[in-house]
């Protein structure tokens, strides 16, 4: 712990207030371990290693002084379905591959990443398998028997309407012990955790009162060992890691979205700066031991560490002591956990998903009547009823498709004309410059592949009407960025301009867009004495291009030059004659 800055100004006071903290973290975190493991498929055993290990790991390598890691809620459906379809032992493998990932992520400082998902998409499949959790109790709740566990949400609730008729009403008594004493203790006090005293006393009134009539741990899973497995690395082979990869993409996925949005809310509840590229890295190695241990994939768990912060942590150490008291309960509490009823652990869950849905925001965001509703409802349906990777997915699509429609435009392409007062260019003219030989375009905001379109219909809408030999002016002072496909675009312009005999010339490309032609080969294909750095010196260029043929019996005379020009000629009668232009107005803009 030396050097690390989360322990600076570190005293003997804050060393008394960690040990609370992380007392009282801990025995929250024992029930909610067992549970999240039994909902994930799993031995609760699983669960409790996890707590140990990544917590313990967590707090001492990770980027946040307040994190608390863990099995959570937002794993619970990932897992179960990794279970279902591959075992428990390439659960473990995939975890560790995840792990694997998650410090890849943070050794290439992918951490800020992380935190532009939208939101509606992380609404969306929190609220999803929120939905999905709470579901999945139902059968534990109401004590209902031979219910076979499905993957697919619709095939589980056919499973319980089958076998309704199993109704277990001691079940359904403990369960709602455990609720009812839950929600009071929440009410009343925030010294004792609401899960632990409501399965306390829902354990103690089913083995006083309905012994034999609940199932419960050790009638389900057996006895809980009072030790930690032994170290075991599992044997990996090319062909399993493949068929496991995108199973590990998900949980790293998931893993790393849960934990930054943890370490962002106790920076805002503790006032500190969590470090994502470390976070990541910490969150790596615990899921890379964890399953060497038997633990299942773990993240910051955004409860405990609100939990953790409340109760007066004052550093990572508090982390530390709830993954050691942990230990201790397991190595000396073990054998009274086989007697916990399921019934017990099922509004636990309940609660957790149902304070995880994120309700409020949900009806919010669907209150707006916008892409983000659509973004919302498409993400949490398709969370709930195909799964997690392919909701993120296409949640993620369909945010940057509407993305892209909003972006498009904000792109401005606008005809200007001289403005003589501001010896400038005005860009708020109808399309195209009234002058028949020369037209100025005022270009405003991002061209690339979302707004490329705009542009080039603006430009070749003009071009056609326009006369052979164009002279195009592109004003691009106020274009802020420009891709490989925004540059194409403007390399079509030019080509199109050349076919026709005229002549493209740029004004004001800042330095990033500059860049972009300079490496692209166009800057050169344009013409380094048609770039100019100010309108100031393009306009007179252009004017020094002009066919003063064209001018004498022009009545526009949008510029100071072609209207002395069309006096000149209409005097003399010369029609072929071609001044130099002056560029009066143009020489100090």
């Amino acid at each position: 712990m030396y050097g690390d800055s989360r322990f600076r100004g570190y005293s003997p006071g804050l060393f008394r207030k960690d040990l609370a903290a992380g007392l009282i973290v801990g025995i929250v975190a024992i029930p909610l371990g067992m549970a999240f493991a039994i909902a994930s498929g799993v031995r609760p055993e699983y669960g409790i290693y996890t707590v140990i290990i990544a917590g313990l790991l967590v707090s001492l390598l990770g980027g946040s002084k307040f994190q608390i890691a863990g099995p959570t809620g937002a794993f619970v459906p990932v897992l179960f379905a990794i279970v279902m379809e591959h075992g428990y032992e390439n659960l473990l493998i995939a975890g560790l591959m995840a792990g694997v990932l998650l410090v890849v992520l943070g050794a290439l400082r992918l951490g800020s990443i992380i935190r532009y998902i939208p939101r509606p998409v992380t609404i969306g499949f929190t609220a999803g398998i929120a939905v999905i959790i709470f579901s999945g109790q139902i059968a534990h709740f109401l004590g209902l028997r031979h219910v076979k566990k499905k993957e697919s949400f619709h095939e589980n609730m056919y499973e319980i309407a089958l076998h309704i008729g199993t109704v277990n009403l001691y079940s359904v008594a403990t369960a709602l012990i455990c609720l009812a004493v839950l929600l009071l203790t929440q009410r009343l006090t925030a010294k004792i955790p609401g899960a632990l005293a409501g399965l306390v006393a829902a354990s103690l009134a089913a083995v006083c009162f309905f012994s034999g009539k609940v199932d419960t741990i050790g009638s389900a899973y057996g006895a809980i060992p009072s030790k930690l497995p032994e170290f075991n690395f599992p044997v990996l082979t090319l062909e399993g890691m493949i068929a496991l990869l995108p199973a590990a993409l998900v949980i790293a996925m998931l893993g790393g979205i849960e934990s930054l949005l943890s370490a962002m809310v106790a920076d805002r509840m503790g006032g500190d700066k969590h470090k994502s590229n470390k976070e990541l890295i910490g969150q790596g190695i615990a899921n890379i031991a964890a399953p060497l241990f038997g633990g299942i994939p773990a993240t910051g768990a955004i409860a405990r560490t609100a939990t953790n912060i409340k109760n007066g942590a004052a550093s990572p150490l508090s982390g530390i002591v709830h993954a050691l008291v942990v230990l201790c309960v397991l190595l000396i509490f073990a054998p009274y956990a086989s007697h916990i009823p399921l019934a017990a652990m099922a509004p636990i869950l309940m609660v957790v998903a149902w304070n995880m849905s994120e309700r409020r925001e949900f009806v919010h965001v669907l209150k707006t009547r916008t892409g983000d509703s659509i973004v919302l409802a498409l993400t949490f349906l398709l969370t709930v009823f195909a799964d997690l990777t392919t909701a993120v997915a296409a949640g993620l699509v369909l945010a940057a498709v509407l993305f892209i429609k909003r972006i498009s435009g904000t792109l401005s392409v606008g005809g200007s004309i001289p403005d003589r007062e501001d010896k400038e260019v005005r860009a708020a003219a109808p399309a195209g410059c009234a002058c028949p030989q020369i037209s100025l375009f005022a270009v405003e905001g991002p061209l690339f592949f979302g707004t490329s379109p705009v542009f080039l219909d603006s430009i070749n809408d003009h071009l056609s009407r326009c006369a052979s030999s164009p002279i195009l002016v592109l004003r691009m002072d106020e274009v802020t960025d420009m891709d490989t496909t925004g540059e194409a675009a403007l390399a079509e312009v030019c080509g199109t301009i050349r076919a026709r005999g005229g002549t493209l010339l740029l004004s004001g490309t800042n330095a990033s867009v500059r860049r972009v032609l300079d490496v692209s080969g166009l800057s050169d294909s344009i013409g380094s004495k048609h770039l100019f750095a100010r309108m100031g010196e393009a306009v007179p260029f252009a004017l020094s291009l002009l066919k003063g043929s064209r001018c004498p019996s022009c009545r526009r005379l949008d510029f100071d030059e072609t209207a002395e020009l069309s006096r000149f000629g209409l005097k003399t009668g010369l029609t072929g004659l071609r001044p130099k232009p002056t560029g009066a107005n143009w020489a100090q803009s």
